[in-house]
């Protein structure tokens, strides 16, 4: 089975803040209490938010090459039986290729952001 190349990881503001300052992300308090940071794929982004991030704001999509993570990435059945992706590793911020803050199209769905 093949596994996207790229994957999402929601960040609070402050967290977003700490990532461009200190150059990478050692996880939200769920990922420090779990051992490792979970992120979540295009298709399973806008189920992500909804469940663990619901009446918040000031959230930021952070797009994460998982190619360049390496070994730190496993991929491990989570909800419902789906691989999510998850980093065994501080996010460096050298592996994230775009961000932006979080928004819905029409829709109602998490819209990704676009690198460049």
């Amino acid at each position: 089975m093949t596994h996207p190349t790229t994957a999402y990881k929601v960040l609070t503001g402050p967290q977003m803040d700490a990532l461009e300052a200190d150059g990478s992300f050692a996880g939200a308090p769920v990922d420090l209490a779990d051992g490792y940071i979970h992120l979540s794929t295009a298709a399973q982004l806008t189920e992500t938010v909804d469940k663990h991030f619901a009446g918040q704001s000031d959230l930021h999509v952070v797009a994460i090459d998982v190619e360049a993570l390496g070994e730190a990435i496993r991929w491990e059945e989570s909800r419902g039986g789906q691989l999510f992706p998850h980093i065994y590793a501080p996010l460096p911020l050298d592996a994230v290729i775009a961000y932006s803050p979080l928004e819905r199209d029409a829709d109602g769905q998490v819209q990704l952001p676009v690198a460049g």
